[in-house]
């Protein structure tokens, strides 16, 4: 099976993005300690990190959907990219409100809204050029 480069282009932030995610998701629905100064103590903070890692699960799968799927890459390509830049969003107010974070935290900023950037380019390319979704 050959990739075009057209392919390449329309979906490479959605792979990127769920290489990330799926990850992140797991280590905030059970173990957030482990890369994180969270220490979870109730029931109600262990099913909110729970949650949260339900809902990157749930966005991975239809960016994946996306991926392999033309009739859904474009719901995948406005859903990654409303999710990246209200991630990077939050963390930008986040940095006005409480101050510098960490590295880890701003390289994550950078990451945000280059890949929410980047998705909205190519949702303006495919549109512009009338690109074949296949």
């Amino acid at each position: 099976m050959k990739i075009s480069k057209q392919q390449i282009t329309t979906k490479i932030h959605l792979i990127i993005s769920v290489l990330i995610v799926v990850p992140v998701a797991f280590i905030y629905g059970f173990n957030p300690s482990t890369q994180f100064d969270i220490y979870l103590g109730t029931i109600d903070e262990k099913n909110f990190f729970k949650a949260i890692m339900g809902l990157y699960l749930g966005f991975s799968m239809l960016w994946i959907l996306g991926i392999f799927k033309a009739n859904y890459l474009k719901l995948a390509l406005v859903s990654n990219l409303i999710f990246m830049l209200g991630l990077a969003f939050g963390r930008s107010l986040s940095f006005l409100i409480d101050g510098t974070p960490t590295h880890a935290y701003i390289f994550r900023v950078i990451g945000e809204f280059f890949l929410g950037v980047y998705g909205l380019w190519v949702l303006k390319y495919i549109n512009s050029n009338k690109v074949s979704l296949n």
